[in-house]
């Protein structure tokens, strides 16, 4: 599996989103994405109780501790490469979580637009 280049969507070298837990693909702490990430898990979201309510809802529990695959399951405040399509319908619901676009790799945007992604910006200097 060859990494795609590691760039956000805003066109700079991509941040990265978590080592605590540990995030992406590749379980390298960054939304890095190749062809076989079929899910395309590249937006760095920042989880909320609402977000984390609404995927368990859809069917991808992303709270609960999960050992057997050493997942602790995710809080409020953590970060995760989210896949884009994910995030989009949770957009689309009303209950996307924010964002941090450089962490954010810039494959996320054959799902979702920047003005999307922008408009749940963690920091508002880059909305």
């Amino acid at each position: 599996m060859n990494k795609e280049p590691s760039v956000n969507v805003l066109g700079a070298e991509l941040a990265p989103c978590s080592s605590d837990p540990l995030t992406g693909f590749f379980r390298d702490g960054a939304c890095n994405t190749c062809q076989a990430d079929t899910g395309s898990h590249t937006v760095c979201a920042v989880m909320t109780d609402e977000f984390l309510a609404y995927s368990k809802y859809v069917g991808n529990d992303l709270s609960t501790p999960r050992p057997e695959f050493g997942f602790a399951g995710l809080k409020t405040g953590d970060r995760w490469c989210l896949c884009a399509a994910r995030f989009l319908q949770a957009h689309d619901e009303g209950c996307a979580p924010l964002v941090n676009l450089r962490a954010t790799h810039r494959r996320a945007l054959e799902v979702v637009s920047l003005e999307v992604l922008k408009l749940y910006a963690e920091d508002p200097e880059e909305s």
